[in-house]
């Protein structure tokens, strides 16, 4: 390994130590190794600016860096364990290439300001992909939605109710994730603030060119207070887990419902042949494996969301704890997006079954219809409720599923699904 950046003379690094504090660092800064060098080119650049590095040096530093992420990009430069972190990379690269110009640039900042502004730049990229995929799920299911709507019982309590259809199924999931979309926006908005200058954690005395590396590097605003930048780390972090497991979470309903719909016996649903798999011993069997672990995968990134509250119980100011927040992290965010990536395809091309549909709706399922249009004719509606329950069983005489949706105009209900206003929301977040 190469010298720690805080290694001081006469002091001896006992190695199982240093391997304990070094863990997985090294490998997990491959993940943000790139935005740490976006953000050392910009502290550069202020650095320039108030005249501690000169122009030439600030040229050849933004330059070897460049070349650095070119080469990390192409595998010519790989983060191992032959350094602490990426941080320590970083300057041990530009000490070999540059000299004493390497082993100025990380005057004015400390590793805690490194780590805060790479993983800040990570997040926000986190969180367009979460929009990404949000807003790609939405539009299928609008997609689908406006096709013509086949009937599907509808269930509360697991145990069939009304009638309602795939059009209302897809347009509830539509809306589901168009505020999960709303939500990833809102969550970048909010944490789309510059730690990078804020040290480790109460300011240096010089005066750094925040508003330059702010601007630099597209975050909105600053974060002002360097003590805030550290009590915001966790914190910002299970921000964008929430946002994500949000969306896991109606996932998680619809891929049950999937589960649900594909058995024998409901047979409505069948899935694309690439979302489902064989069994190892049972020949006859097609088990849709990849709509179960889409199910499962909101538990990854809760436990990662939990992990990062946990090592929260700690005063002000940085506390090395927090090391082990990296691994969850990334772990959730990884999983969580790489589980909503798949959701678009699977729903445009599952099929629903339109004979078992039509065939599990019972007759009982009209009751509702009926007390309703016996209140809406001015019989008080518990007396209404009372006399549906009892003929129940021959609710459906004069019906059919497609009356029942055509008479349930309510808004957002089978003939008033409200498709456009919906898609003007999608238009808003995509525009």
């Amino acid at each position: 390994m190469t010298q720690p950046l805080w290694q001081k003379s006469g002091v001896q690094i006992d190695a199982k130590i240093m391997k304990f504090l070094a863990g997985d660092d090294v490998l997990l800064d491959r993940e943000f190794f790139l935005h740490d060098i976006t953000a050392s080119k910009a502290h550069v650049e202020g650095l320039a600016n108030i005249g501690v590095v000169s122009a030439d040096e600030a040229a050849a530093l933004k330059r070897e860096l460049d070349v650095l992420a070119t080469d990390f990009s192409a595998g010519g430069f790989v983060l191992d364990e032959r350094y602490e972190d990426g941080h320590s990379a970083i300057e041990a690269r530009l000490t070999e290439r540059l000299g004493d110009a390497g082993r100025r640039v990380h005057t004015g900042r400390s590793r805690n300001d490194q780590i805060l502004v790479a993983t800040r730049l990570w997040l926000k990229d986190q969180l367009t992909v979460l929009q990404v995929h949000c807003r790609a799920i939405a539009q299928v299911c609008l997609e689908r939605a406006a096709q013509p709507a086949l009937p599907l019982p509808g269930y509360t309590h697991l145990q069939r109710a009304v009638v309602s259809s795939t059009a209302m199924w897809f347009a509830g999931f539509a809306e589901g994730f168009i505020d999960n979309a709303l939500r990833a926006q809102q969550t970048a908005t909010w944490i789309d603030a510059n730690p990078l200058g804020t040290a480790a954690g109460y300011g240096v005395n010089l005066k750094l060119d925040r508003e330059h590396t702010t601007q630099a590097l597209g975050f909105a605003r600053m974060q002002v207070s360097p003590i805030y930048a550290q009590l915001s780390r966790g914190k910002f972090e299970m921000a964008v887990l929430e946002a994500i497991g949000s969306a896991l979470l109606d996932l998680r309903r619809l891929a049950w419902d999937l589960s649900l719909f594909t058995t024998a016996e409901f047979n409505f649903v069948k899935l694309p042949a690439e979302y489902t798999t064989g069994s190892s011993i049972m020949p006859n069997k097609r088990n849709p494996d990849v709509v179960e672990l889409l199910r499962a995968s909101y538990a990854s990134v809760a436990a990662a969301r939990t992990e990062i509250e946990q090592l929260l119980s700690l005063p002000s100011g940085y506390q090395r704890d927090l090391q082990f927040s990296k691994g969850s992290l990334f772990h959730g965010c990884r999983h969580g997006l790489g589980a909503l990536e798949l959701v678009p395809d699977l729903l445009a091309r599952l099929q629903w079954n339109e004979v078992a549909m039509r065939a599990a709706i019972e007759p009982a399922m009209y009751a509702t219809d009926v007390a309703i249009e016996q209140a809406a004719a001015g019989v008080p509606f518990r007396d209404a409720y009372r006399a549906a329950a009892e003929t129940a069983a021959t609710a459906d005489q004069g019906r059919t599923p497609e009356s029942s949706l055509a008479a349930r105009v309510s808004p957002g209900a089978g003939n008033d699904l409200r498709l456009d206003e919906l898609r003007g929301r999608l238009d808003q977040l995509t525009g």
